[in-house]
C-alpha cells in the first residue's frame, strides 16, 4: 500500500494532478498522523479535520492540472488569518473570534490547491525563540526534551514530524530560521516586499516576512513561488558564486559552539570543491548591533500588545512590551536599519552569498519558559540564536539549511544570506548543499 506521509509536497501534488491519488486520501493520512503523534509533539493549536477533508473533496471540482500544490496538506502559523478559525497568536488576551477571510498568503496557498489542516502553536505574540504558552508547547520531534524553537515552532514541528510536508510561518528576528535549524528543515525568509507580509500591527516595522518551511529545497522553492506569485525555476546550468564564510557572532559576547562552526566550515569546503569561490570573510557588524536588535525586538511587541488586556498576557510578554515602549518612536524612524544596510552593502557587493552557522548552540530544554522571568528568556534566546537578527533589520533574504548532526543526533544547520533580490541564488546554493550532503527528511518518531 502506498503511503503519502513522508512524501514531499512536489511528489504529492504531481500524483494528485495525475489522478493517481485523491486529495481526500492524502489529507486523511496526514490527519491520522497528527492524531497519532501530536500529543507528544504539540505542533497544533487546532486541527481542522472535518473542514480539511471537505476542502480536499472540493478540489475535485477544480482543474487539478493547473494547481501547483494540488492536494498538499499545509499547516499555518497561528498569527495568520485562516477563514473560519480564530487567530490567537499564542495568547489568552486575543479574541476567540473566527476570521472572516484568509490572509493573502493563505489565500494563495489555497488557490494553488493546498489544504489547510490546522493552525500551529506559537509563543505569545510570537516574541520568543521557544514555543510554549497557554495553547500548547511545541517540541523538537528529533529530541522531545528540547523546544522546537520559535516563533514558528509549531509549524516546524509539524513538518519535521511528518504531519504535513510543508508549512507556512514568518520571521521577524529569526522565527523561521531558528525552528528550521532545530528541526532539520529548509526555511526561507524572503527579502522585504517579495511576499505579502501583513503580520500583526505593522510587521515589526517591516522586519517580519512570511515564508515556507519544508523538508527539501525543491519544496521550499515550490511554496515560495506560490507565496511570491512568481516562477522560481532552478538554473539551467550551474552558476559559480562568490561565497563568504563567517563563524563570528554578530552579537558581541555570544560564543558559537563547535558543532555549528564545524558545520559552516564543512559546508564551505563542499561548496569550494563544487567550484564556488569560497573564502573566510567577516561582515563588518557594528558594535551597536546588540542594542539595536533589542530595541527593535521589544518595540515590535509593544506595538502588537497595544490593544490587548495586559492582565491576560504572560509576565515575560508584559515586561518585553514595557521595555519596548520607550523605543517605539526611535525605531519607527528606521535610522539604525538604514545605517546597518549602508554598512553591510559593500560586503555584499563583493560577495554573492554569506554562509554562517544557523545557531550558536542547540535549542533550550522544552520547559515552561512562558512562566519564567523576562531576563532569563532574553539570555536563553540570545545565547542560542545570535545569527538571525541582522538580516531582519536589513530586510535581506536569508535561509536555514540542514547540514550535519549534533552530538545527540539531532540536526545541525547553516545559514545562507544574500543581497536584495537574491532568493533564487540562495535556493540554488541550498540545493547544491542538499545534493552534496543529503539529510534525512523527518524525525524518527515511529
Amino acid at each position: 500500500m502506498t503511503t503519502w506521509v513522508g512524501r514531499t509536497a512536489t511528489e504529492i501534488a504531481t500524483a494528485v494532478r495525475e489522478q493517481r491519488v485523491a486529495p481526500r486520501e492524502v489529507v486523511a493520512e496526514h490527519l491520522a498522523r497528527i492524531e497519532r503523534f501530536d500529543g507528544r509533539v504539540g505542533a497544533f493549536r487546532t486541527v481542522r479535520a472535518e473542514a480539511a477533508l471537505a476542502e480536499a473533496d472540493e478540489l475535485l471540482s477544480r482543474d487539478l492540472g493547473q494547481l501547483p500544490l494540488a492536494g498538499v496538506p499545509v499547516a499555518v502559523k497561528d498569527n495568520l488569518a485562516v477563514r473560519g478559525e480564530a487567530n490567537r497568536n499564542g495568547s489568552a488576551a486575543t479574541p476567540d473570534t473566527p476570521a472572516g477571510e484568509d490572509h493573502v498568503t493563505v489565500a494563495r496557498l489555497r488557490a494553488a490547491g493546498a489544504v489547510v489542516v490546522g493552525l500551529t502553536n506559537v509563543p505569545e505574540l510570537c516574541v520568543f525563540g521557544t514555543t510554549e504558552g497557554v495553547h500548547g508547547t511545541a517540541r523538537n520531534p528529533w529530541d522531545l526534551s528540547r523546544t522546537a524553537g520559535g516563533s514558528s515552532g509549531g509549524s516546524a514541528a509539524a513538518v519535521a514530524a511528518g504531519m504535513v510536508p510543508v508549512a507556512l510561518g514568518n520571521d521577524g528576528m529569526g522565527s523561521l530560521r531558528i525552528p528550521a535549524a532545530n528541526c532539520g528543515l529548509v526555511a526561507l525568509k524572503p527579502g522585504h516586499g517579495v511576499v505579502p507580509a501583513g503580520i500583526g500591527h505593522g510587521d515589526w516595522f517591516g522586519m517580519s516576512e512570511n515564508g515556507p518551511l519544508a523538508t527539501t529545497v525543491e519544496d521550499a522553492r515550490l511554496m515560495f513561488s506560490v507565496l511570491a506569485d512568481t516562477e522560481q525555476p532552478p538554473p539551467a546550468e550551474p552558476v559559480t558564486r562568490g561565497i563568504a564564510v563567517s563563524v563570528r557572532s554578530p552579537l558581541a559576547g555570544v560564543r558559537i559552539t563547535r558543532p555549528y562552526t564545524t558545520a559552516a566550515r564543512q559546508a564551505a569546503a563542499l561548496l569550494s570543491e563544487a567550484g564556488h569561490r569560497v573564502r573566510p570573510a567577516n561582515p563588518p557588524y557594528p558594535v551597536w548591533l546588540s542594542t539595536t536588535s533589542l530595541a527593535h525586538w521589544t518595540a515590535g511587541t509593544a506595538v502588537d500588545a497595544e490593544d490587548l488586556d495586559p492582565r491576560r498576557l504572560a509576565r515575560r510578554t508584559r515586561v518585553h512590551a514595557a521595555v519596548g515602549r520607550r523605543f517605539v518612536t526611535g525605531v519607527r524612524t528606521g535610522v539604525r536599519r538604514e545605517q546597518l544596510r549602508a554598512r553591510l552593502a559593500p560586503f555584499f557587493a563583493e560577495h554573492d552569498v554569506l554562509l554562517t552557522p544557523a545557531l550558536a548552540r542547540r535549542s533550550p530544554a522544552s520547559v515552561a519558559w512562558h512562566e519564567r522571568g523576562w531576563l532569563r528568556n532574553i539570555l536563553a534566546n540570545t545565547a542560542y540564536s545570535p545569527m538571525t537578527p541582522p538580516w531582519n533589520l536589513t530586510g535581506w533574504p536569508a535561509m536555514a539549511v540542514p547540514f550535519g548532526t549534533l552530538p545527540n543526533g539531532a540536526p545541525c544547520a547553516v545559514q545562507l544570506v544574500g543581497r536584495p533580490g537574491s532568493e533564487a541564488a540562495l535556493l540554488d546554493v541550498a540545493g547544491q548543499l542538499e545534493v552534496l550532503n543529503p539529510w534525512r527528511r523527518t524525525a524518527p518518531l515511529d
